[in-house]
């Protein structure tokens, strides 16, 4: 049976809501819903919500093909955990970060983790933010994607000055919430990361021109993958290139999926295939995100993911693929 958890909501400074806006249901990334009040109008922390302090509660593990499996910690104020580390400046630098509900343990971290070592030699650091994302209230997580996104960037400087790493080796990867606090690790460098990619980038409490959403400035490639389109995800392009597979909405091999729950994971576990695969998520280009829904898409070609990424391959705007049911996804050219 499924558990729902029901968020307190008090009304902020006495205003009624002007709207009767309906609790509706958020999955987290681990797969488990949750009843969310969505009116803006009465959100408030709960009061036994616990604090959160970035420089404290947030831990960063860095993975190599010499530690593929224990992650090596590193620390933003401290370059001896770098000296220290397996840490190779002359090796491509991959983030990877989790969203609401998950921590360090998440899938998303594993599954392209592995298949980045499998690819080659990368520095591979995943951010867990756990202890300020594993809240009942989803407002309160999407509130942290600043600060997340702040220290994340404080360590790229610091791995930086320590040992010379140019931030146009770095890619960070981030998935829901995670997709917009990469954005925000972008901000805070002024767009010099090499890439960013957005995996079905959180749609609720975002909108467009929102200081702290995921945009196409935060690095000098932005790429974002939208799998569950208007519910569970940002429905609208944020990136350089936006790529809805299946349309977007919901996905091949999900079943009813009532709640998108399968369908917001795909976008990792597609990206995750994307750094190995053979074949390719090959897309071709639409003119609006409705056309991508709907599929009349004829224009031109683009591939998802991929390792490099598609920086400087003039991969700009809308695309449209589609996938297998189940793993491999990948179909290559099929239109």
């Amino acid at each position: 049976m499924l558990t729902l958890i029901v968020l307190s909501s008090l009304v902020l400074g006495g205003l009624a809501s002007p709207v009767d806006v309906q609790p509706e249901i958020i999955m987290d990334s681990t797969g488990h819903p949750h009843l969310v009040n969505l009116d803006p109008y009465e959100i408030k922390d709960v009061e036994f919500e616990p604090l959160f302090n970035a420089e404290e509660d947030m831990s960063f593990r860095l993975f190599t093909r010499l530690n593929p499996d224990v992650g090596q910690v590193l620390r933003w104020n401290d370059p001896s955990s770098i000296f220290n580390s397996n840490f190779n400046p002359s090796h491509p630098t991959r983030f990877t970060i989790h969203g609401w509900r998950a921590d360090g343990e998440s899938d998303l971290h594993s599954m392209i983790r592995y298949n980045y070592l499998a690819r080659g030699d990368f520095n591979v650091i995943s951010v867990d933010w756990g202890q300020g994302s594993k809240t009942i209230n989803y407002y309160t997580a999407r509130k942290r994607v600043s600060e997340v996104g702040d220290l994340v960037s404080r360590l790229i400087v610091t791995l930086s000055d320590t040992t010379g790493i140019s931030l146009d080796s770095i890619n960070v990867i981030g998935h829901s919430l995670g997709a917009h606090a990469a954005g925000n690790a972008g901000k805070y460098l002024n767009g010099a990361l090499n890439t960013i990619v957005g995996l079905d980038p959180a749609g609720p409490f975002f909108s467009e021109g929102h200081d702290d959403i995921l945009s196409s400035g935060d690095a000098r490639y932005v790429e974002a993958v939208s799998t569950n389109a208007g519910t569970l995800g940002f429905k609208q392009p944020l990136g350089h290139a936006n790529f809805y597979p299946n349309g977007g909405k919901s996905q091949p091999g999900c079943g009813i999926d009532l709640i998108g729950t399968c369908a917001h994971s795909r976008s990792y576990e597609y990206f995750a295939e994307s750094l190995i695969t053979r074949v390719g998520f090959v897309a071709i280009g639409c003119e609006t995100v409705d056309d991508a829904i709907a599929g009349r898409c004829n224009g031109h070609g683009a591939i998802m993911g991929g390792e490099p990424s598609n920086r400087g391959f003039d991969v700009y705007g809308i695309f449209r693929f589609n996938t297998n049911s189940a793993s491999p996804f990948a179909q290559g050219y099929v239109y």
